[in-house]
């Protein structure tokens, strides 16, 4: 039996406190079931120039926990935590406290981090992709301890904890959202996550054609082998998402679509078919999205704040579903 469709929205930026909350009220009044930030920290200038990514002008945490004051029943998340950004128990702590003082809206996502300029223009040392998901590997099992009963006791080669239980605790176990594209990575989401978020295999380090053409209907069908592989006799139980980065609602998107397929690369066929992308009228649309979830599992997409509103029907007709 599939599982029901849930649809997030994901923001960057915001102009004020007002406009934030005008945002994700918005995102909960059209029925949307998350509301999403990344963890980016680059202003513009050269170095996110070469990353070929949009400015985040907030940062997550407070980010989140305004979002979460502001509204009733949204969930609230990010996809996803570099957890080379944070230091674990501090990183976990505002989690679990952003989960208790929402009642329990968190959805909690983690990633290895990926954007190279991003890395040096901080002054941090990306390492091999290896070591950076292994370290993933040592922080998922810290929120474990962290939000689990007794002492928050944890000793691998990232965290070394003793003697300490961890506080707050959540109000229920928030779901843990782990992202990316490569091989490893998503074995290890398969195995440890409660959400897998699909997203381009990002081995360049910048947002490119690479990544979109290493995303394609026939490299995500591998991607949830690898999932599948991590994953064994639990992966019924996992929810799959999906960033829909590529959305326009419209009833004839043929204008837009040769363009956007040479960007990147790409056959019009490819593109209109590509699991990131979404052409075409609402009808079109949903059930493009079936044919999705019956083909790869995929249940959950999120899109941008700007097709919010554009999506909302799609979100009517399938939420729930």
């Amino acid at each position: 039996m599939s599982r029901p469709f849930r649809f997030a929205v994901q923001s960057f930026n915001a102009d004020s406190g007002r406009d934030w909350t005008d945002q994700v009220r918005k995102a909960e009044e059209l029925g949307y079931s998350a509301f999403h930030l990344a963890d980016h920290l680059l202003g513009d200038g050269p170095a996110l120039q070469k990353a070929n990514h949009p400015v985040q002008n907030l940062a997550a945490i407070p980010a989140m926990a305004w979002a979460a004051a502001v509204t009733k029943s949204i969930r609230i998340g990010c996809r996803v935590f570099c957890i080379d950004y944070h230091l674990p128990v501090v990183l976990i702590k505002s989690a679990m406290t952003i989960d208790k003082l929402s009642d329990g809206r968190l959805e909690f996502g983690l990633g290895a981090g990926w954007i190279t300029e991003e890395y040096a223009a901080v002054g941090l040392t990306m390492d091999d992709p290896r070591v950076r998901i292994d370290r993933l590997a040592d922080v998922i099992e810290a929120v474990k301890a962290f939000r689990g009963d007794g002492m928050a006791d944890v000793s691998n080669p990232s965290v070394h904890w003793k003697d300490f239980s961890g506080v707050p605790k959540p109000v229920s176990k928030p779901p843990i959202m782990v992202g990316g594209g490569s091989p490893r990575v998503l074995r290890l989401a398969g195995r440890e996550a409660d959400i897998v978020s699909l997203n381009f295999n990002n081995r360049k380090g910048l947002i490119g054609p690479d990544g979109v053409q290493k995303s394609t209907e026939d490299e995500t069908r591998k991607k949830v082998g690898w999932i599948r592989e991590g994953a064994g006799d639990r992966f019924n139980q996992l929810e799959i998402e999906i960033g829909a980065y590529f959305t326009f609602v419209m009833d004839d998107p043929s204008p837009i679509l040769g363009p956007f397929a040479a960007n990147f690369g790409l056959s019009e066929a490819e593109m209109r078919k590509h699991p990131h992308a979404l052409f075409g009228s609402v009808g079109t649309i949903c059930e493009e999205l079936q044919r999705r979830r019956e083909l790869f599992g995929i249940s959950y997409v999120t899109v941008s704040k700007d097709n919010m509103e554009a999506f909302a029907p799609v979100v009517a007709r399938l939420a729930g579903k």
